[in-house]
């Protein structure tokens, strides 16, 4: 089946477009844009990660926020004994993050529902309490970040090197997603969302697939926690906090569950309309709230729905030939059902 023509060019667009971000920062004498965008990206980035679970699996994780404070801390704890090897640093926080994903997983996906939502962010609520009392490294004011991570002939010192990583980053990932979400892997995922029992019948380990998915999704988490780290030299419990949960399940709603650029577009939407509405007023979730919950209801499918007109009108195939065309093993196991 041939993609259509929008989104077959939306991801060379969208990246042309975010790299010409820090140009025109430049030409217009505003490094602030450089910074805006950086966070954008970098929160763009732990929210495709939160999509692999909450938009092809289904899992509504609600402490997804504590990856990206293990990411932060992975750095600040680490600079604060003079180690600034990036490449230390990003082992320890992928190492880190995939053994927190692992046990955390493991036991979270024994459950569903209301049960997985509640022990997500218990256990997210266990690390921010964790990092509050960690006073050696400042405890609830946080940990200044004095040195930038440092791979070899680059660093994340600044904001312009902090933008190009995070824009390499999401453009790999991206690509990384959409190859996924038409591989084996990637239909079974989204097959335990869709109808979990009959995955389970065909042979398939649900839960392997999820835990899988769960640990990839934390550790890329935990990635944008470092350039998160190293774009505010500051490593904070607040990074860990529910609140900022939510708001990567709001950028993924935005987008659209399920559809890879959507957290992109999602990401973009909400942090530029929170730096306009902080502007017009201190009380500015007053106003997010309601325009939240107006896209949410005005937009469902969000980016995917929003290019769903340039998609040609085709006839529906007729029942018969939908059941010629379905593996053998599917139709015997629907027989028995």
């Amino acid at each position: 089946m041939q993609e259509p023509i929008g989104r077959r060019w939306a991801l060379p667009l969208l990246f042309l477009v975010l790299a010409a971000v820090p140009f025109v920062a430049q030409w217009l004498g505003e490094p602030f844009y450089v910074t805006l965008g950086a966070r954008i990206l970098i929160y763009a980035l732990a929210a495709l990660a939160l999509n692999l679970v909450l938009g092809f699996a289904g899992l509504v994780s609600f402490g997804h926020a504590m990856f990206l404070g293990l990411g932060c801390y992975a750095v600040g704890i680490l600079s604060f004994y003079g180690i600034g090897n990036g490449w230390v640093q990003l082992a320890v926080c992928i190492g880190v993050c995939a053994l927190v994903a692992l046990v955390v997983g493991t036991v979270c996906l024994r459950t569903s529902g209301i049960g997985f939502i509640m022990i997500t962010l218990a256990f997210a609520q266990m690390f921010y309490f964790l990092a509050v009392s960690l006073r050696e490294y400042g405890g609830d004011d946080g940990l200044n970040i004095y040195e930038a991570s440092a791979f070899g002939l680059f660093d994340l010192g600044g904001s312009q090197p902090v933008y190009w990583a995070a824009w390499a980053l999401l453009l790999a990932a991206s690509l990384a997603m959409l190859r996924l979400r038409r591989s084996p892997f990637g239909m079974i995922l989204r097959a335990t969302h869709a109808n979990p029992r009959r995955v389970d019948a065909l042979g398939y380990s649900v839960f392997g697939v999820r835990l899988a998915a769960y640990v990839a999704s934390g550790v890329l988490t935990g990635i944008a926690g470092l350039l998160l780290a190293n774009l505010t030299a500051f490593a904070s419990p607040s990074y860990m906090s529910w609140p900022v949960s939510g708001e990567l399940i709001v950028m993924v709603v935005i987008g659209g569950l399920g559809n890879v650029l959507g957290p992109i577009f999602g990401a973009v939407a909400y942090l530029l309309l929170e730096e306009a509405f902080k502007s017009v007023t201190q009380h500015w979730m007053l106003l997010m709230g309601p325009v939240v919950v107006v896209i949410a209801m005005l937009a469902r499918g969000g980016y995917g729905r929003s290019l769903a007109w340039l998609r040609p009108r085709r006839r529906a195939q007729p029942a018969l030939v939908m059941e010629a065309q379905a593996p053998a093993q599917i139709k015997i196991h629907e027989a028995s059902v």
